[in-house]
Protein backbone atom coordinates (compact mmCIF):
# COMPACT_ATOMS: atom_id res chain seq x y z
CA UNK A 1 0.00 0.00 0.00
CA UNK A 2 0.96 3.35 -0.94
CA UNK A 3 2.19 5.82 1.97
CA UNK A 4 0.01 8.42 1.23
CA UNK A 5 -2.92 5.73 1.09
CA UNK A 6 -2.04 4.62 4.61
CA UNK A 7 -4.37 5.54 7.27
CA UNK A 8 -4.00 7.47 10.19
CA UNK A 9 -4.08 5.72 13.22
CA UNK A 10 -7.25 6.18 14.84
CA UNK A 11 -7.10 8.65 18.10
CA UNK A 12 -6.47 6.20 21.53
CA UNK A 13 -9.67 6.42 23.72
CA UNK A 14 -7.96 7.64 26.49
CA UNK A 15 -5.94 10.47 24.32
CA UNK A 16 -7.31 13.23 25.94
CA UNK A 17 -6.38 15.73 29.22
CA UNK A 18 -9.73 14.35 30.68
CA UNK A 19 -7.55 11.02 31.37
CA UNK A 20 -5.95 12.78 33.84
CA UNK A 21 -7.06 14.49 36.61
CA UNK A 22 -6.59 15.25 40.53
CA UNK A 23 -8.81 15.18 43.60
CA UNK A 24 -8.56 16.24 47.10
CA UNK A 25 -10.14 13.75 49.19
CA UNK A 26 -9.34 15.09 52.75
CA UNK A 27 -6.84 17.41 54.34
CA UNK A 28 -4.79 16.69 57.31
CA UNK A 29 -5.75 19.87 59.13
CA UNK A 30 -9.41 18.84 58.53
CA UNK A 31 -8.95 15.22 60.02
CA UNK A 32 -6.03 16.13 62.98
CA UNK A 33 -5.44 19.44 65.11
CA UNK A 34 -1.89 20.71 64.59
CA UNK A 35 -0.10 21.27 67.30
CA UNK A 36 1.52 23.95 68.52
CA UNK A 37 5.51 22.88 67.63
CA UNK A 38 8.68 25.31 67.51
CA UNK A 39 11.63 24.19 65.78
CA UNK A 40 15.30 24.37 67.52
CA UNK A 41 15.52 28.37 66.80
CA UNK A 42 11.85 28.78 68.65
CA UNK A 43 10.48 29.94 65.70
CA UNK A 44 6.99 28.29 64.90
CA UNK A 45 7.02 25.78 62.34
CA UNK A 46 5.15 26.09 59.38
CA UNK A 47 1.78 25.04 59.11
CA UNK A 48 0.32 21.90 58.04
CA UNK A 49 -0.23 21.64 54.29
CA UNK A 50 -0.94 17.95 53.97
CA UNK A 51 -3.68 16.32 52.40
CA UNK A 52 -5.27 13.09 50.51
CA UNK A 53 -6.06 12.67 47.20
CA UNK A 54 -6.65 10.66 44.03
CA UNK A 55 -4.34 10.86 40.87
CA UNK A 56 -6.21 9.37 37.94
CA UNK A 57 -4.60 8.15 35.12
CA UNK A 58 -5.29 6.42 32.21
CA UNK A 59 -3.08 3.27 34.24
CA UNK A 60 -5.14 3.41 36.93
CA UNK A 61 -5.57 5.70 39.76
CA UNK A 62 -3.16 6.62 42.72
CA UNK A 63 -4.45 7.13 45.95
CA UNK A 64 -2.42 9.83 47.72
CA UNK A 65 0.14 10.08 49.89
CA UNK A 66 1.59 7.31 47.88
CA UNK A 67 5.66 6.48 47.81
CA UNK A 68 6.33 5.34 44.19
CA UNK A 69 9.33 2.96 43.68
CA UNK A 70 11.86 3.37 41.25
CA UNK A 71 12.24 1.11 38.41
CA UNK A 72 15.51 3.01 36.43
CA UNK A 73 15.56 0.74 33.71
CA UNK A 74 11.95 -0.17 33.12
CA UNK A 75 12.75 -2.61 36.09
CA UNK A 76 12.63 -1.65 39.90
CA UNK A 77 16.55 -3.38 40.88
CA UNK A 78 16.34 -7.30 41.13
CA UNK A 79 12.68 -7.51 41.23
CA UNK A 80 10.03 -8.48 39.12
CA UNK A 81 7.16 -6.03 38.01
CA UNK A 82 4.40 -8.54 39.24
CA UNK A 83 6.49 -8.93 42.46
CA UNK A 84 6.04 -5.03 42.69
CA UNK A 85 2.13 -4.94 42.37
CA UNK A 86 1.66 -8.01 44.95
CA UNK A 87 3.72 -5.36 47.27
CA UNK A 88 1.19 -2.24 46.75
CA UNK A 89 2.79 -0.30 44.27
CA UNK A 90 0.40 1.75 43.23
CA UNK A 91 2.98 3.27 40.08
CA UNK A 92 6.65 3.22 38.99
CA UNK A 93 8.82 5.95 38.34
CA UNK A 94 11.43 5.22 35.43
CA UNK A 95 15.06 7.24 34.29
CA UNK A 96 14.27 8.70 30.73
CA UNK A 97 18.14 9.18 30.67
CA UNK A 98 18.96 5.52 30.78
CA UNK A 99 16.18 4.50 28.86
CA UNK A 100 17.36 6.76 26.05
CA UNK A 101 20.41 5.24 25.86
CA UNK A 102 19.35 2.08 26.38
CA UNK A 103 17.17 0.66 24.82
CA UNK A 104 16.69 3.96 23.35
CA UNK A 105 12.66 5.69 23.55
CA UNK A 106 12.24 4.43 19.93
CA UNK A 107 12.11 1.11 21.02
CA UNK A 108 9.79 1.18 24.09
CA UNK A 109 7.24 3.04 21.35
CA UNK A 110 7.08 0.14 19.30
CA UNK A 111 6.97 -2.01 22.05
CA UNK A 112 3.62 -0.51 23.08
CA UNK A 113 4.98 2.30 25.78
CA UNK A 114 6.85 1.14 29.00
CA UNK A 115 4.31 -0.22 31.03
CA UNK A 116 3.80 -2.65 28.38
CA UNK A 117 7.07 -3.49 27.79
CA UNK A 118 8.00 -4.02 31.01
CA UNK A 119 4.75 -5.93 31.90
CA UNK A 120 3.19 -3.36 34.13
CA UNK A 121 -0.40 -2.19 33.78
CA UNK A 122 -0.40 0.26 36.64
CA UNK A 123 0.42 4.16 36.25
CA UNK A 124 4.32 5.20 35.49
CA UNK A 125 6.50 7.78 35.76
CA UNK A 126 9.59 9.05 33.78
CA UNK A 127 11.96 12.09 35.24
CA UNK A 128 13.52 14.53 32.46
CA UNK A 129 16.97 13.03 32.20
CA UNK A 130 18.08 16.48 33.41
CA UNK A 131 18.88 14.82 36.91
CA UNK A 132 21.57 12.54 35.64
CA UNK A 133 22.30 14.51 32.65
CA UNK A 134 23.65 17.70 35.19
CA UNK A 135 25.22 15.09 37.63
CA UNK A 136 27.24 13.85 35.21
CA UNK A 137 28.95 17.39 34.46
CA UNK A 138 30.81 17.75 37.30
CA UNK A 139 31.27 14.36 38.87
CA UNK A 140 30.13 15.50 42.13
CA UNK A 141 27.11 13.72 43.77
CA UNK A 142 24.23 15.50 42.53
CA UNK A 143 21.65 14.49 44.61
CA UNK A 144 19.28 15.78 47.16
CA UNK A 145 22.21 17.08 49.49
CA UNK A 146 20.95 16.72 53.16
CA UNK A 147 23.86 17.55 54.71
CA UNK A 148 24.26 21.44 53.48
CA UNK A 149 27.53 23.43 52.07
CA UNK A 150 30.92 21.06 52.17
CA UNK A 151 32.88 20.40 55.22
CA UNK A 152 36.05 20.85 53.09
CA UNK A 153 35.09 25.09 51.99
CA UNK A 154 33.06 26.30 48.60
CA UNK A 155 32.56 24.30 45.41
CA UNK A 156 33.25 26.66 42.47
CA UNK A 157 29.98 26.58 39.81
CA UNK A 158 32.53 25.40 37.70
CA UNK A 159 34.74 22.80 39.69
CA UNK A 160 34.78 19.56 38.70
CA UNK A 161 35.50 16.94 41.46
CA UNK A 162 38.54 15.35 41.68
CA UNK A 163 39.87 12.62 39.30
CA UNK A 164 37.03 13.22 37.23
CA UNK A 165 36.51 14.55 33.73
CA UNK A 166 33.41 16.85 32.66
CA UNK A 167 30.96 14.69 30.94
CA UNK A 168 28.83 17.51 30.53
CA UNK A 169 27.81 21.26 29.27
CA UNK A 170 25.01 22.98 30.19
CA UNK A 171 24.00 26.60 27.70
CA UNK A 172 20.87 28.35 27.75
CA UNK A 173 19.74 26.01 24.67
CA UNK A 174 20.16 22.47 26.48
CA UNK A 175 22.84 20.12 27.70
CA UNK A 176 25.79 18.26 25.84
CA UNK A 177 26.65 15.29 27.39
CA UNK A 178 28.75 12.22 27.13
CA UNK A 179 27.27 8.97 27.13
CA UNK A 180 28.87 6.84 30.60
CA UNK A 181 27.86 3.86 28.62
CA UNK A 182 30.69 4.17 25.24
CA UNK A 183 31.14 7.73 25.43
CA UNK A 184 29.22 8.69 22.67
CA UNK A 185 27.88 12.77 22.77
CA UNK A 186 24.67 13.49 22.81
CA UNK A 187 22.24 16.72 22.82
CA UNK A 188 19.56 16.72 25.31
CA UNK A 189 17.27 20.20 25.04
CA UNK A 190 13.66 20.40 26.25
CA UNK A 191 12.40 19.51 23.14
CA UNK A 192 14.59 16.14 22.70
CA UNK A 193 13.65 15.17 26.74
CA UNK A 194 9.98 15.65 25.58
CA UNK A 195 10.04 13.45 22.37
CA UNK A 196 11.88 10.97 24.32
CA UNK A 197 9.45 10.93 27.08
CA UNK A 198 6.61 10.59 24.79
CA UNK A 199 8.53 7.58 23.27
CA UNK A 200 8.59 6.37 26.42
CA UNK A 201 5.10 6.32 26.97
CA UNK A 202 5.23 6.91 30.97
CA UNK A 203 1.44 8.13 32.07
CA UNK A 204 3.36 11.53 33.99
CA UNK A 205 6.68 13.06 32.91
CA UNK A 206 8.77 15.64 34.11
CA UNK A 207 9.38 18.90 32.54
CA UNK A 208 13.30 19.78 31.04
CA UNK A 209 15.04 21.46 34.09
CA UNK A 210 18.57 22.08 35.46
CA UNK A 211 19.68 20.13 38.52
CA UNK A 212 21.42 22.65 41.13
CA UNK A 213 22.94 21.64 44.25
CA UNK A 214 23.67 23.42 47.89
CA UNK A 215 27.18 24.24 46.97
CA UNK A 216 26.64 26.10 43.81
CA UNK A 217 26.42 30.00 44.35
CA UNK A 218 23.04 32.08 44.74
CA UNK A 219 24.03 33.81 41.47
CA UNK A 220 24.15 30.83 40.04
CA UNK A 221 21.10 29.61 41.61
CA UNK A 222 19.45 32.67 40.05
CA UNK A 223 20.31 31.91 36.47
CA UNK A 224 19.64 28.53 36.65
CA UNK A 225 16.07 29.04 37.71
CA UNK A 226 15.66 31.93 34.70
CA UNK A 227 16.53 28.91 32.54
CA UNK A 228 14.78 26.35 34.12
CA UNK A 229 11.52 28.65 33.65
CA UNK A 230 12.27 29.35 29.75
CA UNK A 231 12.83 25.45 29.17
CA UNK A 232 9.59 24.88 31.21
CA UNK A 233 7.55 27.11 28.71
CA UNK A 234 9.41 25.12 25.40
CA UNK A 235 8.39 21.91 27.11
CA UNK A 236 5.18 22.61 27.50
CA UNK A 237 5.09 23.73 23.79
CA UNK A 238 6.65 20.92 22.39
CA UNK A 239 4.27 18.58 24.35
CA UNK A 240 1.33 20.47 23.07
CA UNK A 241 2.67 19.42 19.62
CA UNK A 242 3.69 15.90 20.76
CA UNK A 243 0.22 15.66 22.32
CA UNK A 244 -2.01 16.53 19.11
CA UNK A 245 0.33 14.17 16.61
CA UNK A 246 0.75 10.97 19.04
CA UNK A 247 -3.25 10.84 20.18
CA UNK A 248 -3.05 7.12 18.88
CA UNK A 249 -1.76 6.79 22.51
CA UNK A 250 -3.08 7.48 25.70
CA UNK A 251 -2.48 11.20 27.12
CA UNK A 252 0.96 11.65 29.16
CA UNK A 253 0.47 14.45 31.96
CA UNK A 254 3.57 17.04 32.16
CA UNK A 255 4.64 18.38 35.90
CA UNK A 256 7.27 21.28 35.65
CA UNK A 257 9.67 21.01 38.20
CA UNK A 258 10.07 23.66 41.17
CA UNK A 259 14.03 24.18 41.64
CA UNK A 260 15.65 26.91 43.60
CA UNK A 261 18.01 24.93 46.70
CA UNK A 262 17.76 26.62 50.18
CA UNK A 263 16.64 30.16 48.93
CA UNK A 264 12.98 30.59 49.87
CA UNK A 265 12.83 34.23 47.44
CA UNK A 266 13.61 31.60 44.77
CA UNK A 267 11.40 28.64 46.04
CA UNK A 268 8.50 30.73 46.16
CA UNK A 269 9.34 32.76 42.69
CA UNK A 270 9.42 29.60 40.66
CA UNK A 271 6.31 28.26 42.46
CA UNK A 272 4.10 31.17 41.25
CA UNK A 273 6.05 31.26 37.70
CA UNK A 274 5.33 27.69 36.72
CA UNK A 275 2.19 27.31 38.85
CA UNK A 276 1.05 30.08 36.13
CA UNK A 277 1.68 27.22 33.54
CA UNK A 278 -0.61 24.85 31.81
CA UNK A 279 1.12 22.05 34.02
CA UNK A 280 -0.88 18.81 35.16
CA UNK A 281 1.32 18.52 38.21
CA UNK A 282 4.29 19.44 39.63
CA UNK A 283 7.80 18.11 40.65
CA UNK A 284 9.71 19.65 43.90
CA UNK A 285 13.56 19.16 43.04
CA UNK A 286 17.16 19.90 44.14
CA UNK A 287 18.91 20.50 46.67
CA UNK A 288 17.43 20.53 49.79
CA UNK A 289 18.77 20.13 53.80
CA UNK A 290 17.51 17.79 56.16
CA UNK A 291 16.62 20.03 58.80
CA UNK A 292 14.98 22.18 56.25
CA UNK A 293 13.13 19.69 54.07
CA UNK A 294 9.70 20.01 55.75
CA UNK A 295 10.19 24.28 55.44
CA UNK A 296 11.26 23.90 51.76
CA UNK A 297 8.28 21.74 50.82
CA UNK A 298 6.08 24.49 52.37
CA UNK A 299 6.50 27.09 50.57
CA UNK A 300 6.38 25.54 47.41
CA UNK A 301 3.03 24.06 48.57
CA UNK A 302 1.61 27.26 49.58
CA UNK A 303 2.15 28.62 46.41
CA UNK A 304 1.13 26.15 43.71
CA UNK A 305 -2.47 25.71 42.72
CA UNK A 306 -4.70 23.24 44.66
CA UNK A 307 -5.88 21.33 42.47
CA UNK A 308 -2.62 19.64 41.16
CA UNK A 309 -0.34 16.99 42.35
CA UNK A 310 2.77 17.47 44.07
CA UNK A 311 5.76 15.15 43.69
CA UNK A 312 8.80 15.62 45.61
CA UNK A 313 11.71 13.62 44.04
CA UNK A 314 14.10 11.51 46.27
CA UNK A 315 13.70 10.57 50.22
CA UNK A 316 12.32 7.13 52.05
CA UNK A 317 13.97 7.85 55.17
CA UNK A 318 10.87 7.49 57.59
CA UNK A 319 11.63 10.62 59.39
CA UNK A 320 11.65 12.61 56.29
CA UNK A 321 8.63 11.36 54.88
CA UNK A 322 6.15 12.23 57.75
CA UNK A 323 7.79 15.60 56.89
CA UNK A 324 7.33 15.32 53.53
CA UNK A 325 3.99 14.51 53.56
CA UNK A 326 2.86 17.25 56.39
CA UNK A 327 4.17 19.99 54.14
CA UNK A 328 2.07 18.39 51.36
CA UNK A 329 3.95 16.17 49.14
CA UNK A 330 1.50 14.22 47.32
CA UNK A 331 4.19 11.27 46.02
CA UNK A 332 7.34 10.79 46.55
CA UNK A 333 10.02 8.54 45.17
CA UNK A 334 13.82 7.19 46.30
CA UNK A 335 15.87 4.59 45.45
CA UNK A 336 17.07 3.87 48.65
CA UNK A 337 15.03 0.47 49.57
CA UNK A 338 16.59 -1.52 46.94
CA UNK A 339 19.86 0.22 47.03
CA UNK A 340 20.64 -0.44 50.84
CA UNK A 341 19.10 -3.82 50.50
CA UNK A 342 21.82 -4.90 48.07
CA UNK A 343 24.18 -4.24 50.73
CA UNK A 344 22.24 -6.16 53.57
CA UNK A 345 20.93 -3.23 55.22
CA UNK A 346 17.04 -4.28 55.77
CA UNK A 347 14.07 -1.61 56.96
CA UNK A 348 12.51 -2.88 60.60
CA UNK A 349 10.14 -0.67 62.45
CA UNK A 350 12.16 -0.80 65.48
CA UNK A 351 15.47 0.79 62.50
CA UNK A 352 17.28 -0.33 60.05
CA UNK A 353 19.80 -3.57 60.71
CA UNK A 354 22.45 -5.09 58.78
CA UNK A 355 21.91 -8.89 57.70
CA UNK A 356 25.03 -9.95 56.71
CA UNK A 357 25.88 -9.09 60.62
CA UNK A 358 27.22 -12.29 62.28
CA UNK A 359 24.88 -12.05 64.58
CA UNK A 360 21.92 -13.22 62.21
CA UNK A 361 23.66 -16.61 61.30
CA UNK A 362 21.84 -18.53 63.46
CA UNK A 363 18.36 -16.20 63.78
CA UNK A 364 15.70 -18.30 62.36
CA UNK A 365 13.00 -15.16 62.48
CA UNK A 366 11.50 -13.47 59.64
CA UNK A 367 13.41 -9.96 59.06
CA UNK A 368 10.15 -8.42 60.40
CA UNK A 369 7.56 -11.13 62.14
CA UNK A 370 5.04 -8.57 61.64
CA UNK A 371 5.35 -7.86 57.90
CA UNK A 372 3.56 -9.83 55.03
CA UNK A 373 5.72 -9.90 51.76
CA UNK A 374 6.99 -12.58 50.72
CA UNK A 375 10.12 -12.60 52.04
CA UNK A 376 9.24 -12.51 55.39
CA UNK A 377 6.32 -15.16 55.37
CA UNK A 378 8.45 -17.70 53.71
CA UNK A 379 12.23 -17.22 54.63
CA UNK A 380 14.33 -16.48 57.72
CA UNK A 381 17.25 -14.36 58.72
CA UNK A 382 19.72 -16.97 58.74
CA UNK A 383 18.88 -17.81 55.38
CA UNK A 384 18.88 -14.79 54.06
CA UNK A 385 22.17 -13.76 55.64
CA UNK A 386 23.50 -16.92 54.36
CA UNK A 387 22.78 -15.76 51.04
CA UNK A 388 24.65 -12.36 51.28
CA UNK A 389 27.65 -14.61 52.40
CA UNK A 390 27.72 -16.56 49.59
CA UNK A 391 27.38 -13.67 47.59
CA UNK A 392 23.75 -15.37 46.00
CA UNK A 393 21.99 -12.80 43.69
CA UNK A 394 18.71 -13.64 44.92
CA UNK A 395 19.93 -12.02 48.91
CA UNK A 396 19.35 -8.60 46.96
CA UNK A 397 16.24 -9.88 45.50
CA UNK A 398 14.91 -10.34 49.21
CA UNK A 399 16.16 -7.84 50.82
CA UNK A 400 14.60 -5.69 48.33
CA UNK A 401 11.10 -7.28 48.18
CA UNK A 402 10.80 -6.43 52.07
CA UNK A 403 12.70 -2.95 52.15
CA UNK A 404 10.01 -1.57 49.21
CA UNK A 405 6.98 -3.44 51.08
CA UNK A 406 8.44 -1.62 54.31
CA UNK A 407 7.99 1.86 52.90
CA UNK A 408 4.68 1.56 50.66
CA UNK A 409 2.92 0.29 53.99
CA UNK A 410 3.98 3.33 56.33
CA UNK A 411 2.75 5.68 53.75
CA UNK A 412 -0.04 3.59 53.14
CA UNK A 413 -0.95 3.37 56.42
CA UNK A 414 -0.43 7.52 56.95
CA UNK A 415 -2.61 8.05 54.21
CA UNK A 416 -5.21 5.63 56.22
CA UNK A 417 -3.84 7.74 59.99
CA UNK A 418 -4.48 10.89 57.85
CA UNK A 419 -8.04 9.79 56.98
CA UNK A 420 -9.18 8.20 59.83
CA UNK A 421 -7.49 10.95 62.30
CA UNK A 422 -5.01 9.01 63.96
CA UNK A 423 -2.33 10.83 62.08
CA UNK A 424 -0.68 11.82 65.15
CA UNK A 425 -0.67 8.67 67.03
CA UNK A 426 0.84 6.68 64.59
CA UNK A 427 3.26 9.15 63.21
CA UNK A 428 4.43 9.35 66.70
CA UNK A 429 4.84 5.75 67.57
CA UNK A 430 6.59 4.89 64.16
CA UNK A 431 9.23 7.42 64.87
CA UNK A 432 9.80 6.39 68.46
CA UNK A 433 9.83 2.54 67.89
CA UNK A 434 12.59 3.11 64.64
CA UNK A 435 14.77 5.82 66.11
CA UNK A 436 14.81 4.15 69.60
CA UNK A 437 18.12 2.11 69.27
CA UNK A 438 16.58 -1.06 69.90
CA UNK A 439 17.97 -3.89 68.35
CA UNK A 440 15.80 -5.73 65.64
Amino acid sequence: MDSEQTPAPKPHPLSGRDSFSFRVRTRLTETVAQPPRTDPHGDPEPPWLGRTGEITTPHGTIRTPAFIPVATAATVKAVLPEAMKELGAQALLANAYHLYLRPGHDLLDEAGGLGRFMNWDGPTFTDSGGFQVMSLGSGFKKVIDMDGPSPKGPVGDDDVAEGKERLANVDDDGVTFISHLNGDKHRFTPEVSMQVQHGIGADIMFAFDELTTLHNSRGYQERALERTRLWALRCLEEHERLTQARQHRPYQALFGVIQGAQYEDLRRQASRDLGAMDFDGYGIGGALEKKNLGTIVGWCAEELPEDRPRHLLGISEPDDIFVALEAGADTFDCVSPTRVARTGACYHPKGRFNLPAARFKRDFRPIDEDCDCYTCTHYTRAYVHHLFKAKERVAATLASIHNERFTIRLVDRAREAMEDGSYLAYRDATLADYYSGDHP
